[in-house]
């Protein structure tokens, strides 16, 4: 009996580091981007327009964005009521 408890936490150990190890590679497969494809037509729209744009989303606004964060920050805030 007293090798029970030192082999019983040793199998624990073992199974938590499978679980660990088999949900990280299940992750790591779900994450995966796949790299961006180029064919012979994005080639030649490259050579005459000098760009190629996808169905990405419109860039950021960097003027509205600092507005807003000007905005944000000049607001009055309440102080907090003590109990």
């Amino acid at each position: 009996m007293r090798f029970f408890w030192p082999i019983f936490w040793f199998f624990c150990g073992v199974l938590a580091m499978y679980a660990w190890i088999s949900t990280r590679r299940k992750i790591r497969k779900r994450i995966t981007i796949p790299p961006p494809r180029v064919d012979e037509d994005d080639i030649r729209r490259i050579v005459v327009e000098g760009a190629l744009l996808k169905d990405d989303p419109a860039p950021l606004d960097l003027r509205q964005i600092k507005k807003e964060e000007d905005e944000f920050w000049n607001e009055t805030w309440e102080e907090v009521e003590e109990l």
